[in-house]
């Protein structure tokens, strides 16, 4: 099973949950934004991971960590699926060894633990606290919600001096799940104690803007890699490629349903039903 297949059958069990119109892509009149859940990396810069990774494999690092990150993700859905969870950090060392003996790289202890190590030493985008600041000047209550462990996220946090700029910071390991199962998605709902319509949801994969969209939430994607939108059935609210497009994007207002100011592809572009 590739990983477009994967993602088809977790989209359909949690479409499964959703009222019809949701799913057909109709949006019902909704309550304004109040509150924003972001996933951890529109936040936190996972580009070190790659240089890490090419200092330690010259000429190979970029091979791997998109091998790493393909079975990074597919073992956190499959573990969620098959009810075998392991958290966040346990899957990622998997998939590195997976990923190494695929690509027959001599995965020391040392250069595996330098590796997934450096997950602990993520900072935020430059973009981000400007744009944080002033999303909390409109009012908005900010949260974040990932499949990371608390201490990754608490890690970053406080390497990007963000310590009490988010009033929640959510791991899915609470539940014991991933990211796009539902019981995930309502965690930001049930710390942040407003209705789902409420919560815009920032993702940074387009496989999570897809969860978050088939959930029910209002949703943005940060696409800071330009890549072409997940075949799922749903479509974001809005998409971008920094937190200024997001900023530019709330302050609009949700009524105005704009479209991003730089879009990376036509398929995410807003349509009335």
């Amino acid at each position: 099973m590739n990983r477009r297949e994967f993602l088809s059958i977790t989209a359909a069990g949690i479409a499964a949950g959703i009222p019809a119109s949701v799913r057909a892509g109709h949006v019902p009149s909704r309550s304004p934004i109040t509150a924003i859940a972001f996933d951890a990396f529109p936040i936190l810069d996972p580009r070190p991971v790659l240089t890490l990774a090419e200092r330690h494999f010259p000429g190979r690092g970029a091979a791997l960590v998109d091998a790493w990150r393909t079975r990074q993700f597919e073992y956190q859905w499959l573990r969620a699926l098959s009810a075998h969870y392991a958290d966040f950090r346990r899957a990622t060392a998997d998939g590195l060894e997976f990923a190494a003996e695929l690509l027959k790289l001599e995965l020391t202890p040392a250069k595996r633990d330098s590796l997934t190590g450096s997950y602990l030493e993520l900072e935020a985008w430059p973009d981000v606290p400007p744009a944080l600041e002033e999303l909390r000047r409109a009012g908005m209550r900010l949260a974040i919600l990932s499949n990371a462990t608390p201490d990754i996220l608490d890690a970053g946090i406080a390497r990007s001096r963000l310590a009490g700029m988010f009033e929640h910071v959510l791991s899915t390991d609470a539940v014991r799940t991933y990211k796009p199962d539902p019981r995930a998605y309502r965690l930001a709902i049930d710390a942040i104690g407003v209705s789902k319509t409420s919560v815009l949801f920032v993702a940074f994969a387009g496989w999570d803007a897809a969860g978050a969209k088939s959930y029910g939430f209002p949703t943005y994607w940060i696409n800071r890699s330009s890549l072409p939108g997940e075949r799922l059935g749903v479509r974001p609210d809005g998409i971008g490629t920094d937190m200024r497009d997001l900023v530019a994007f709330v302050r609009a207002g949700d009524s105005a349903r704009p479209q991003c100011s730089r879009p990376s592809t036509p398929f995410f572009q807003w349509e009335d039903p």
